[in-house]
């Protein structure tokens, strides 16, 4: 208690002399940077998890082909969740009497009252005037999909027949919550209210049925409720969350989490450097007062104790000031991101506070305390000539264990080992690669001193003379910058991907079960109708039989915990699925591992498979793989691993055959077009002339992906924006924090008559040498790393962009140089007299 007492009286005492502000003030905003990103992050990461969820229509759904009962409904109930249901099935729609009757294999969908919980159903009356829906559809009458009505030439007020049920025609959906999900199940469609299914009836024995049980609530408690649904999941039920969604959804919002969780380490990076740089001041300004107490006969342990207990109260009074501004400004920034993405912004929870403070105190620890400790096994007088021993082994001890704390908290804020092993090992080399540099110039600017005059010279002799001081500051600055530079290169390349990925031009009309006579004909049509010309693919239907010779059962894909990777591989073991085959790969397949079709075909049959696919199933390069495709048996080996952009909209396949090993198996043909936004001409040409073709109008699925996506990159400019502004005011703190030899030679200089000019161009020539070795080193280490990150992290292809690294160099040089001037002003502004007392007390 006297020791903490002590510690707690110095620092009183050094925050009104001011000789801890700056290390408070770097703390503070190093706090700020971290706990702000963290908490705008982590309500950002929660509304899109919300939002996502609306492509279910819930947070989970359970599937099933018999009434959902049992230990599900009863965990869903009991969590206090909301649920919904809907029934589904396969079935002939009508239009129309007679000789000009219209019939359509479609899908119908018996929509329980509160469906969907989460999203909403948008409709158009007979106004064409598209609105929410405040319901599901009245008993007697039916809504059906736009793309549908096209289909059959339906219009509002029409008599639609299913079964031996007649319903009025109320209204066409225009955009569905689940409709992303899966679009090839999505034309025509028609939706009735539950009363009126047993009327139809196709409610038989027999019937292919498909049950939903769909619920909402509180985060914990829908985990709770998939839990227990994976446990006792029975035979031919499934559970859907929204990892679920299509390829392109899970992308979007994949790559958004990752990319928060990357500005939450450029913040953690950033803290650590100004941090870093506050603490050395603060250390070097308490050397001479230790040495005081040393020859006053305070004990080893008592100084260590009274410094380190300063340290950690200095570093609760940042990180509660810090958490506190934090929550503030994430406060306000929720509301106006809740604005501008139009849907409302969860509370944020503790885990970003928690790590605002862990970050603080380890950073302040990690390079505060080894200069303190070291202070022990230093003769009195040692300590009074400032000659510190730099082998004490407590001090480097602390330092080895502050810097695994950071990295600890690097890999926690990454959320992802890939990227956090590359922010590891990028800051490890750029931390060399800038020592390095800023000791070679440091040896060159020795030898080019000499040959300048004036101002220039004074100021490169200053980079040259405090060598220490200039490399820890190349070093800091350089790796501040090559952080932001990183977050601005992924930011960018991010957002220039989804706009080329969902631009205008992407298909919107999928065109399946097209015979082989009948393509020339499609072709036709999409000529007649000014489009481009297509290009279709065979289909196949197919199912697994063996691999490597063992028969393929989806049970042996059965995980220990029932995750949710093991019941997607049960589920592709199970089922059927499209295969397909190809000469040459479209621009949006790319080949990772193997060859693509043995040269002149001397391979035998060579499959060629989708990665993901393959590892879910345990294959790889050389395995032997059978399917069954209509009773008949085709084997063939896996001669190469493709990645497959799913964002293109175009058809793709996991797998594919090498050319001519399909002929002669049942095939089916599928292709995609883009269309005229409202453009129904080229639908109805081709359905009445070939009937059995499907024109799947994915319009709607291109607008949900599009709002997720729009959504996602309005999260992530503003998160970008905001780590941005808090990064330069930290680096701000971090060049501000050591200023004070540049601030005493320059009230010694304005003593021996130094002119204000002088000083000016000295201190500019400094931090331009300074700033344009860190701006040059972070530009190319940013490069470096952010094709690293990009390729590996992101899955996304990187051309470096050598005119954003040469911007970001010189705008590193502008950056040091202007913030070093604004440090330093001081010196300009203040009495000499006023300024040597301060720093010489």
């Amino acid at each position: 208690m006297r020791i903490a007492g002590l510690a707690w009286r110095q620092l009183k005492r050094d925050l009104v002399s001011g000789d801890v502000r700056i290390l408070l003030a770097a703390l503070v905003l190093a706090v700020v940077a971290v706990t702000a990103v963290g908490f705008v992050t982590d309500r950002a990461a929660r509304a899109l998890a919300i939002e996502a969820n609306r492509l279910l229509g819930g947070d989970a759904v359970l599937r099933g082909d018999a009434p959902i009962d049992g230990p599900a409904r009863e965990a869903a109930g009991s969590a206090g969740l909301r649920m919904a249901e809907t029934v589904e099935l396969d079935t002939m729609v009508r239009v129309g009497r007679g000789d000009g009757v219209q019939l359509k294999l479609g899908e119908l969908r018996a929509i329980g009252e509160g469906f969907p919980l989460r999203g909403e159903y948008r409709i158009a009356g007979a106004d064409g005037v598209e609105a929410a829906a405040t319901g599901v559809p009245a008993p007697g009458t039916l809504w059906m999909s736009r793309g549908g009505a096209d289909t059959l030439g339906a219009r509002i007020g029409d008599t639609v027949g299913i079964g031996t049920l007649e319903l009025r025609l109320a209204a066409l959906v225009a955009q569905e919550p689940d409709a992303a999900l899966d679009y090839f199940n999505v034309a025509p469609r028609v939706f009735i209210h539950p009363d009126d299914l047993e009327a139809t009836g196709l409610v038989q024995e027999g019937s292919r049925i498909r049950y939903r049980l769909v619920v909402a609530g509180e985060a914990s408690a829908v985990e709770r409720f998939t839990a227990v649904a994976r446990e006792h999941l029975a035979r031919g039920q499934r559970l859907e969350t929204a990892a679920d969604a299509r390829p392109e959804i899970r992308s979007a919002l994949d790559r958004a989490g990752r990319f928060l969780g990357l500005a939450a380490l450029v913040s953690v990076v950033l803290a650590a450097v100004a941090v870093a740089m506050a603490a050395r001041r603060h250390s070097a300004r308490h050397l001479q007062g230790a040495a005081v107490m040393r020859c006053l006969g305070a004990s080893q342990a008592t100084l260590a104790g009274i410094h380190i207990g300063e340290l950690l109260m200095l570093g609760l009074l940042a990180c509660t000031l810090g958490v506190a501004i934090a929550w503030g400004l994430q406060w306000a920034i929720g509301g106006w991101l809740a604005g501008m993405l139009g849907i409302a912004i969860p509370p944020a929870g503790l885990m970003p506070a928690l790590g605002g403070y862990g970050v603080g105190l380890v950073v302040l620890l990690a390079f505060a305390a080894p200069p303190v400790l070291a202070l022990r096994r230093v003769p009195a007088l040692s300590v009074l000539r400032r000659d510190l021993d730099p082998t004490e082994p407590a001090a480097l001890l602390v330092l080895a264990a502050g810097i695994a704390g950071i990295g600890a908290l690097l890999w926690w804020q990454a959320g992802s080992p890939a990227l956090a092993l590359a922010m590891l090992a990028g800051i490890a080399l750029t931390l060399g690669a800038l020592a390095l540099l800023a000791w070679l110039m440091i040896l060159a600017v020795r030898r080019l001193r000499g040959r300048l005059r004036g101002s220039a010279r004074y100021g490169l002799a200053n980079v040259s003379r405090r060598a220490g001081t200039s490399i820890a500051q190349v070093s800091a600055l350089g790796l501040g910058l090559m952080a932001l530079l990183l977050l601005t290169f992924v930011r960018t390349d991010l957002l220039e991907r989804w706009q080329l990925a969902l631009a205008a031009e992407a298909p919107n009309r999928f065109i399946v079960n097209v015979q082989q006579d009948q393509i020339d004909g499609v072709a036709a049509v999409a000529a007649a109708q000014g489009l481009t010309a297509p290009v279709l693919y065979p289909m196949v239907r197919g199912r697994l039989a063996t691999h490597n010779g063992t028969p393929v059962r989806g049970e042996d894909y059965a995980g220990e915990d029932g995750d949710e990777a093991s019941g997607r591989a049960q589920r592709r073991a199970d089922r059927e699925f499209n295969l397909s085959t190809a000469r040459e790969l479209r621009d949006d397949n790319r080949v990772t591992a193997g060859e693509f079709w043995g040269a002149g075909g001397t391979e035998g049959v060579e499959l060629s498979v989708e990665a993901g696919f393959a590892e879910s199933l345990d294959w790889a390069l050389g395995d032997r793989v059978a399917f069954d495709i209509a009773g008949r048996r085709i084997e063939g080996r896996v001669t190469s691993l493709r990645e497959v952009d799913w964002e293109s909209f175009r058809p793709n396949f996991f797998v594919l055959f090498s050319p001519g090993a399909l002929d002669g198996y049942p095939a089916s043909w599928i292709t995609a077009v883009s269309v005229p936004q409202g453009d129904t001409a080229f639908t109805r040409e081709l359905v009445q002339r070939y009937p059995n073709v499907s024109v799947i109008d994915v319009d709607a699925v291109l607008t949900q992906v599009r709002n997720t996506a729009d959504q996602v990159s309005t999260v992530v400019e503003v998160v970008f924006w905001f780590a941005l502004a808090a990064g330069l005011l930290v680096l701000l703190a971090a060049i501000s924090a050591s200023q004070d030899e540049r601030l005493l030679e320059g009230g010694v200089m304005r003593v021996l008559g130094a002119s204000r000019r002088q000083l000016r161009l000295a201190q500019a020539s400094e931090f331009a040498v300074i700033g344009l070795l860190s701006g040059l080193v972070a530009a190319v280490a940013a490069t470096v790393l952010a094709g690293v990150v990009a390729q590996e992290v992101f899955d996304l292809p990187w051309t470096p962009d050598l005119g954003m690294a040469a911007a970001g160099g010189l705008a590193g040089m502008a950056a040091a140089l202007v913030a070093g001037l604004w440090a330093t002003r001081r010196v300009l502004d203040a009495p000499p007299a006023v300024t040597l007392r301060e720093l010489q007390g």
